[in-house]
């Protein structure tokens, strides 16, 4: 990670906060709200409980001579802001940069988005600019055990108080009443997400005017890969309503997950003990579970679900929509056409659909096929790429073939139907004296895992 610690104001707290934060090469500068005015302002407005570390206080000469900004000129102040042209400038900024800037923009009219999990960093990361913050989490009532534990131990460890936002009562409550407890299960997250998660972010955000998220692009390829480090929120709406009146900071975006770790590990900061169990993206209970060797982490969540669906919502103006509608499509007619083919070797053969079909008729086949049903785009079938490929090329010569058939796009209903395709990736054995495929049923890809499934049906 970039040095931590080089662009940080060594201004005292007084004279920074009556001072305007300079917004590097934007011609607008962004006024900072005295400690008093702020104060007020807080008090009228009174979206969460503040949260903030304790600080040394303000001297009262300083405060008393500071000018009072107004309200009103702050804000238009901050919404002129070409926050496109700033992502570009912090760029190349560390993360504690990033945060030191979120901050003095926009003092108590920001909190961090805290899941329970390597997010943490964002905490550490805020205590080490000086600067008050707040925090607030999301508690949808079926978290792990451990992290409520974690939230407990955060607040001391940091001297604060967590803001905790909860479901409606009456919405969970119809929820489970009509289609119990784990629907989820079986028509998809997005309802229970929407009523334990997505709409208390709604009423959370409707009180800032700005929010710190711990998204990184290598958590998801599919949905995070292009996050900026600071965007006007495409989704949910701030303090003053309607499109643009939300900021939302990812300060992290730029960041490898094994160097948060290092970040983390470096700075004894606690973290949530479902890490050492395996779990890495760490959610609600019933929807989290351990990664296994070859898988990317965020296969340890909605694990039932196709990759593209594993966002909960909360950043779900991550998806480009449009851009999806709007995407070519490849020769065999599968959509992402323009998405780099994976599972490329000389060892692993490409079937097109009229080649998986006469696969799937032969009876009496002349020898055994190993076929990963798959889609580019898929973050997960990217983790099992290495390990297939290194499978295939071990089984070259063996009696067995090994391919690949792309199985998005229009292929997608034929797959569900014929080749029992319920997420990606799915790897099946075409036996050579049985007609129907025979699904590998674990999550476990790495070559052992998969060899063993192989030698035990051939």
């Amino acid at each position: 990670m970039a040095s931590a610690t080089s662009s940080i104001s060594s201004h005292p707290a007084a004279l920074r906060d009556v001072k305007a934060a300079r917004i590097g090469a934007l011609r607008q500068q962004v006024g900072v709200a005295p400690a008093a005015a702020r104060g007020q302002r807080a008090r009228a407005v009174r979206p969460l409980r503040a949260a903030e570390p304790a600080r040394r206080p303000v001297a009262a000469s300083a405060a008393a001579a500071a000018p009072a900004v107004p309200v009103a000129d702050e804000a238009a102040a901050l919404a002129a802001v070409d926050y496109e042209a700033l992502a570009r400038e912090l760029e190349g900024a560390s993360p504690l940069e990033i945060m030191d800037r979120a901050l003095a923009m926009f003092g108590s009219e920001i909190a961090i988005a805290f899941s329970g999990a390597e997010d943490v960093a964002l905490i550490e990361y805020a205590k080490l600019t000086g600067r008050p913050f707040r925090v607030f989490s999301l508690d949808t009532g079926r978290l792990n055990p451990e992290t409520y534990q974690f939230f407990d131990k955060v607040e001391k460890h940091y001297g604060i108080r967590i803001e905790y936002m909860f479901p409606d009562a009456s919405e969970v409550q119809e929820l489970v009443r009509t289609k119990g407890l784990f629907s989820f299960y079986e028509d998809g997250h997005q309802e229970c997400c929407r009523v334990r998660k997505v709409r208390p972010l709604r009423r959370a955000l409707k009180g800032l005017r700005a929010w710190i998220t711990g998204q990184r692009k290598d958590q998801s390829p599919g949905t995070r890969a292009s996050i900026p480090l600071v965007q006007v929120d495409p989704s949910f709406e701030g303090l003053d309503s309607g499109a643009g009146s939300l900021i939302k900071w990812n300060p992290v975006a730029n960041v490898d997950g094994k160097d948060i770790w290092t970040f983390l590990r470096t700075m004894d900061v606690p973290v949530n003990t479902l890490h050492a169990q395996g779990y890495v993206s760490i959610g609600c209970e019933p929807c989290t579970r351990p990664v296994l060797p070859g898988q990317h982490e965020r296969e340890g969540r909605w694990w039932w679900e196709d990759a593209k669906a594993k966002e909960c919502g909360l950043h779900k103006g991550n998806i480009d929509k449009d851009a999806q509608a709007a995407a070519p499509r490849s020769a065999n007619g599968n959509g992402s056409a323009g998405a780099p083919d994976i599972f490329e070797s000389p060892a692993v053969v490409s079937l097109t659909r009229a080649g998986i079909e006469n696969l799937l008729r032969l009876e009496n086949r002349a020898e055994p096929w190993l076929v990963v049903l798959y889609a580019p785009w898929c973050p997960f079938c990217h983790a099992m790429e290495a390990s297939y490929v290194e499978l295939a090329e071990k089984l070259a010569g063996s009696g067995m073939k090994v391919a690949k058939f792309r199985a998005d796009g229009e292929q997608k209903p034929f797959a569900q139907a014929e080749l029992q395709l319920q997420s990606f990736p799915t790897v099946l054995l075409f036996p050579s004296r049985t007609a129907r495929p025979i699904k590998y049923p674990s999550e476990k890809r790495d070559v052992d895992s998969l060899l063993a499934f192989v030698n035990s049906l051939r």
